[in-house]
């Protein structure tokens, strides 16, 4: 969601009257009392006792009809890994096929598939959610659509949360406990901020790229940064092309609604736990609820970086041979979440360690498939880059 009152400096106001003087003060940002600036943006924190969260900063190509584009897949190290989907002239997926019926060709060289797992291995899911200001969601409609979402998982796959605004929250790690993952889902709390580089950089490259085995992210959001400091578009759309997982963007477009409401302040709450008392600019407790107002900018209000959004989360989605959906109605949400569910059971996944390991060079790729009137989706190219070079890689300790 776009940062609609913090897209840069975020102020302030807050009048307070007691015994009869009143004070006005403003500030640039929103601090938690217990949080630090320093501790604002951490990449990983340690992790806290549940249910405290953890505070962190179709390419299709037939086998008888090329129909190309220009995705790409991932590296790890040495190993190639291509989520590969095959589908009938219908549109029906085809199932029940082995490491056999597969070949796999790099710059137009067969390659020895090195590991195979079917569409009945688990998946391990990243449900990355945009949690910034927004007048297009309701939080209990984002939270009973995720929560819907889980529910079409298979038992064994695993779910990590993330809610992100101008600092990003791991809810919970990797988990098949549903009960702990709804936890985390109604934990989610809407704020100010949209550090959208910040959270895609962290999931891919410190939370999913460790864990081994079939892995996908789902990310709900518009597409539009405000906040981030420590990431840009072009880290996350680089990283992606070494990535060994799909990922899925939910994209809404909330441009209209930060147009017309850009030119006002809105109350929306001081977002502390329920019983925590209000702090003055000395540090002093007051004895009432402060209100939050906060004060718009232009950051994030451009029709320009509205385009520039939707064309990132394309990429993302293009890069790691995802699909991107688009939801503005709870239906059509809830519609977008069901045919991720859906597709993530029909992925099989083959892995290969390529002859030429230079970092840099992009390799192209295809992958046929022994049936007959099938077309397999696929990315196509990728890129091997040093991990131990890559200062967006490494995991804060």
């Amino acid at each position: 969601m776009s940062g609609l009152f913090t897209k840069g400096t975020i102020a302030f106001a807050v009048v307070l009257t007691l015994f009869g003087a009143s004070l006005v003060f403003s500030q640039s940002k929103r601090q938690n009392p217990e949080t630090t600036d320093t501790k604002r943006n951490r990449r990983v924190a340690e992790p806290a006792p549940s249910p405290t969260p953890i505070s962190t900063s179709a390419a299709t190509s037939d086998n008888s009809e090329a129909d190309e584009e220009d995705d790409v897949i991932s590296v790890d190290t040495r190993l190639v890994t291509i989520p590969v989907r095959v589908i009938d002239r219908k549109g029906r997926f085809v199932g029940g096929l082995d490491k056999k019926d597969f070949r796999v060709l790099e710059d137009n060289v067969e390659q020895e598939i090195a590991h195979f797992s079917n569409e009945q291995q688990p998946f391990t899911v990243a449900l990355v959610l945009d949690m910034s200001y927004s007048a297009k969601f309701k939080l209990a409609d984002i939270q009973s659509a995720a929560i819907s979402f889980i529910d079409l998982l298979r038992p064994e796959d695993r779910v990590m949360v993330i809610a992100f605004a101008e600092e990003t929250l791991v809810m919970c790690q990797p988990t098949s406990d549903r009960k702990e993952i709804y936890r985390a889902i109604r934990s989610t709390k809407i704020d100010t901020g949209t550090s959208l580089y910040e959270a895609v950089d962290l999931t891919m490259n410190e939370l999913l790229r460790p864990i081994e085995g079939r892995k996908a992210m789902v990310l709900f959001t518009d597409g539009v940064d405000t906040t981030s400091r420590r990431a840009f578009n072009t880290d996350n759309l680089s990283d992606a092309m070494e990535l060994d997982a799909l990922i899925y963007p939910i994209r809404y477009d909330t441009y209209d609604d930060v147009r017309q409401m850009s030119s006002r302040p809105v109350v929306i709450g001081d977002n502390k736990p329920k019983g925590t008392p209000p702090i003055s600019p000395t540090g002093n407790t007051l004895p009432f609820p402060i209100p939050i107002v906060a004060t718009p900018s232009d950051r994030g209000t451009t029709k320009e970086e509205y385009e520039r959004g939707e064309e990132y989360l394309d990429k993302l989605a293009q890069h790691t041979g995802g699909t991107k959906f688009v939801a503005d109605t709870v239906i059509n949400l809830n519609q977008a979440f069901a045919r991720i569910a859906s597709e993530l059971r029909e992925f099989y996944s083959l892995s290969y360690y390529p002859d030429d390991t230079k970092q840099g060079k992009t390799r192209k790729i295809k992958v046929r498939v022994d049936q007959k009137d099938v077309a397999v989706k696929t990315r196509e190219s990728y890129t091997i880059s040093d991990p131990g070079q890559s200062a967006r890689a490494k995991v804060s300790k």
